[in-house]
């Protein structure tokens, strides 16, 4: 049935992708003609039949190359996109040197090529966000479904299954749990159903499609014993990462005067970089604040209106080379909320106000941080910002938590957009900001910006 789904769901993309080819080239052909007559008649649309036929092959063969019907499950919509615009660029190309070698005798204006790449790259990209949504339905009622076996029913595997069961679109159906300590029991309602040591027997018995080994901690001799075990080469397996795998994947090895060393690659941002990064921050805050300015009266009279006290609510928290700076929100708490001392916000905590819940709710009490990015404070795009009693237990108790401060605070990142936001696991959550800084690229801070505003309303994890 899998295979079967997955056949079907990469030919009725394929057949998808033709047919916007050629609407596109029509359209192009309408729009190209109607921006420039000419002094002659407008050659017939059938004249152009050889050229459509050569650009649809050369664009579907081209997405081919680029694996773009090799659909991976929990891929970004927005990497697909980001993908087809390179493929689509030299699939153009190569659809003209072919009707050009080919079709030596055909005439066309060179306003056409353009038109064509705007209307293929405009109407494959919708076609494939419709094409996304129907299989990811068919994923959520049980067509095509993965059967995953996760080996760890500790806090990784616990974590990984919230995750699954949280994504039904994504297609995976968890069946059972392998664990040498818990064998016989249940953990989060999913059975234990045999020790690591079985994980051949388990997969062919309950006829797995994927396994996901779930143990960071575990000895990598251990894990690659328990991958072995799993001889059925059709099985998919995947290895939850330890710390040690993403301290690993940044160690370079030199040497001091012929003593060989060690080292953790500099992964902060220099020079270029750290200047196009401060622009776009500089830019797109200005931008956001003069636009938005009527809302942030508006939150200001509401929080006045509804409890005594600020507007606004300053905290300090540490930022870019662990130094404090003072962050800016709406205030969603009474005034005197941190009497106490700080602490995280509980859901239905009583300190937050009416007005509060909905900021905290809808994330409109970050809003003022944008001020902080115009400021300099922080970046749009980055490791969200602790307290200083926080950091201070935090770089005790997690490995490499102070990278995090290699790179400016940001408003959103990585880990907020994958749901590692609020009173969540701090390991987790520096892995996620590691990771980002570690393969910063323009093209990411701008792909989290764009995630973040998708889930903007529709964030679970805010209270």
């Amino acid at each position: 049935m899998r295979r079967r789904a997955e056949l079907v769901f990469a030919i009725t993309l394929l057949l998808l992708d033709a047919l916007l080819i050629s609407v596109a080239f029509v359209l192009a052909y309408r729009a190209t003609f109607a921006m420039s007559p000419g002094t002659g008649p407008t050659p017939d649309l059938i004249e152009f039949a050889p050229m459509i036929l050569s650009t649809v092959i050369s664009l579907i063969s081209v997405y081919f190359f680029y694996r773009l019907y090799h659909q991976r499950r929990g891929e970004s919509r927005i990497d697909e996109i980001y993908k087809l615009v390179p493929a689509t660029s030299i699939g153009v190309i190569v659809a003209t040197a072919v009707t050009t070698l080919l079709y030596r005798g055909l005439e066309y204006p060179r306003l056409l090529l353009v038109f064509i790449w705007v209307f293929t790259l405009v109407l494959v990209a919708l076609g494939r966000f419709v094409h996304g949504g129907l299989r990811s339905l068919a994923y959520a009622r049980g067509w095509g479904e993965l059967r995953v076996l996760i080996v760890g029913a500790g806090e990784a595997g616990n974590m990984i299954l919230e995750k699954i069961r949280g994504s039904p679109r994504l297609g995976y159906r968890p069946v059972a749990f392998l664990d040498d300590e818990r064998v016989g029991l249940k953990v989060l309602g999913l059975p234990v159903v045999a020790h690591t040591q079985d994980l051949g027997d388990v997969v062919r018995a309950m006829k797995i499609d994927e396994v996901i080994v779930a143990l960071p901690d575990a000895p990598h001799q251990q894990i690659l014993s328990i991958v072995s075990r799993c001889e059925d080469g059709g099985v998919s397996i995947k290895v939850f990462p330890d710390v040690f795998q993403i301290m690993a994947a940044e160690i370079n090895i030199g040497d001091l005067s012929g003593l060989p060393l060690l080292a953790m690659r500099d992964v902060a941002l220099r020079g270029w970089r750290l200047t196009l990064k401060r622009a776009v921050d500089l830019v797109l805050s200005a931008i956001w604040l003069v636009l938005w300015s009527p809302l942030y009266m508006l939150i200001a009279i509401l929080v006045k209106l509804d409890s005594r006290g600020p507007v606004l609510f300053t905290q300090v928290r540490m930022g870019l080379d662990a130094k404090p700076f003072p962050i800016f929100k709406f205030r969603s708490m009474v005034a005197d909320a941190e009497k106490e001392g700080p602490g995280w916000t509980t859901p239905s905590d009583p300190r937050v106000t009416r007005v509060g819940r909905l900021l905290r709710k809808t994330s409109l009490d970050e809003f003022p941080q944008f001020i902080n990015v115009f400021l300099g404070h922080m970046s749009l795009v980055g490791p969200r910002p602790e307290q200083p009693a926080f950091v201070e237990q935090f770089r005790e108790l997690v490995p490499r938590y102070m990278e995090r401060h290699r790179e400016k605070a940001g408003i959103t990142g990585w880990a907020q957009i994958n749901g590692l936001r609020g009173d969540t696991s701090i390991s987790e959550r520096t892995k996620y900001d590691l990771y980002y800084i570690e393969n910063w690229s323009l093209w990411f801070d701008f792909k989290i910006l764009i995630l973040t505003a998708l889930k903007f309303f529709r964030d679970k994890s805010a209270y």
